[in-house]
C-alpha cells in the first residue's frame, strides 16, 4: 500500500494542525503516526487498530493528540492540539498489516510509510 501524508505546517505553540494519510487501497489493519525530529530518532506518537476502536499513545503526546480513521475514505488523521515547540518534527504515517487489533510501538513492525509531513511549532 502506499501512504501520502499531508495536514503539516508552521503554527505557534498553542496551536492546531490536523494530518491526513491517505492510503492506495484498503488498509483494515493497524496504521500509526511516528515522527522525527532532527538529530533524533523516529519514535512512535499513536496508532489506531483496523475500526478505529482502540488506539495507543506515546506518553508524550497523551491528552493532546488524537489518531482516528475512515476506512470508506482509505484515510488516518492525527489531531494535534495545544502543540508545543518539542512537537516539531517529520510525521510520518505508516501501516503494520500483521495486525489488526494488536498495536505495536517498535518501528520494525510497521513495513509500508509515506513520504513525510514536515510539523514546525514556533514559541
Amino acid at each position: 500500500v502506499q501512504l501520502v501524508e499531508s495536514g503539516g505546517g508552521l503554527v505557534q505553540a498553542g496551536g492546531s494542525l490536523r494530518l491526513s494519510c491517505a492510503a492506495s487501497g484498503r488498509t483494515f489493519y493497524v496504521m500509526g503516526w511516528f515522527r522525527q525530529a532532527p538529530g533524533k530518532e523516529r519514535e512512535f506518537v499513536a496508532a489506531v487498530n483496523w475500526n478505529g476502536g482502540r488506539t495507543n499513545y506515546a506518553d508524550s503526546v497523551k491528552g493532546r493528540f488524537t489518531i482516528s480513521r475512515d476506512n470508506a475514505k482509505n484515510t488516518v488523521y492525527l489531531q494535534m492540539n495545544s502543540l508545543k515547540p518539542e512537537d516539531t518534527a517529520v510525521y510520518y504515517c505508516a501501516a503494520d498489516p500483521s495486525h489488526t487489533n494488536v498495536i505495536l510501538t517498535a518501528l520494525r513492525e510497521y513495513d509500508s510509510w509515506g513520504q513525510g509531513t514536515q510539523v514546525t511549532v514556533s514559541s
